[in-house]
């Protein structure tokens, strides 16, 4: 899964990206688009592989996008790459900057939005003069698609984004145009390094999914060997890296959670989409595991953690076998 970072110039995206990837950047890489593939932290991982030893952990893992910056004299736009994600972070400035007006998380929030929106409007606008030509043509036009894109323009052009319209953001037959404005996005209030506060934005606060970050600080942080990170968040008393927060919320945000395989040989968290049945849980596995599924044996991490060992869960029957329409937790 890719998630792609976006925002307004100043708001802090490159920075950001680096506090999550820890993949800092050199004079080579200004502008070019830039990609890193990162674990998602999880206690429960470190905790299975302290008690099986495995030959090998493997934690569940998000691809972070960061679009290149695009010269005037070209006829290209970030939006082309940013399509292909799965979700966007959208990084606001709430902090100083020099040669900056004062900071308006609210108004920054709502010109990258009317970006989204503007983007998509033109590709639903020429995918409808195209439908309608060829109906006059007298090619047969697919009812539905053309209902489903006059609804999008119309809220379009009212100026709300498609995420807040479910209906037209999960169509199956609108997938392909990968319209921005219906992604998930997490919105990211940028601090400076003293303040941990989500400033005041009016409503907004209340229709999207939002998160502070300092991301200075978090930066600093991600170029810190581990026992240096973790003296420093000892040091002004912060229970986690805020990064590791984003991560998680951001897997979250794509509808994902994590199921375990445990052995002497691999510990590994797989990702799924919440609600995935078992035998298409087993098929993330092996397609193989897939064909020949008949039942599996399940054990909720909390329920081993409570029993000690697999042996003593079994004992206290909170092993379970389950059929291929369970719902893996």
């Amino acid at each position: 899964m890719k998630l792609g970072i976006i925002g307004l110039p100043q708001s802090g995206k490159t920075t950001v990206f680096e506090a999550l990837t820890k993949n800092l950047s050199g004079s080579a890489h200004k502008g070019e688009e830039r990609l890193s593939t990162i674990r998602v932290p999880d206690s429960r991982i470190d905790i299975l592989s302290e008690m099986y030893q495995p030959q090998k952990t493997t934690f569940a893992q998000v691809e972070y996008f960061l679009p290149g910056t695009v010269s005037a004299n070209k006829d290209q736009s970030i939006w082309t790459a940013a399509r292909d994600c799965d979700a966007l972070i959208h990084v606001i400035r709430n902090h100083t900057a020099m040669g900056f007006e004062k900071k308006s998380p609210h108004k920054d929030f709502v010109e990258m939005d009317q970006e989204l929106i503007l983007a998509d409007l033109v590709v639903v606008e020429k995918r409808l003069e195209r439908l309608e030509l060829d109906h006059r043509r007298g090619k047969k036009m697919n009812p539905q698609e053309h209902t489903l894109l006059v609804e999008c323009r119309k809220n379009l052009e009212d100026e709300t984004p498609l995420r807040r319209v479910p209906e037209l953001a999960s169509a199956r037959s609108l997938r392909g145009f990968a319209f921005l404005s219906a992604k998930p996005m997490l919105v990211l209030f940028n601090n400076d390094d003293e303040d941990d506060q989500i400033p005041d934005a009016g409503k907004m606060r209340s229709v999207e999914d939002c998160l502070v970050i300092r991301g200075k600080l978090e930066q600093e942080l991600a170029q810190m060997s581990a026992d240096d990170a973790a003296d420093f968040l000892k040091e002004f008393n912060i229970s986690e890296s805020a990064m590791n927060k984003v991560i998680r919320k951001s897997y979250g945000l794509l509808g994902l959670i994590s199921f375990f395989t445990v052995g002497s040989d691999e510990v590994r968290a797989w990702s799924i989409k919440g609600g995935t049945e078992a035998v298409d849980a087993a098929g993330a596995v092996h397609s193989d595991m897939k064909k020949g599924f008949i039942r599996a044996e399940v054990l909720a991490y909390d329920d081993l953690m409570d029993a000690g060992t697999y042996a003593a869960a079994r004992k206290k029957g909170t092993v379970r076998v389950e059929g291929k329409n369970y719902k893996v937790k």
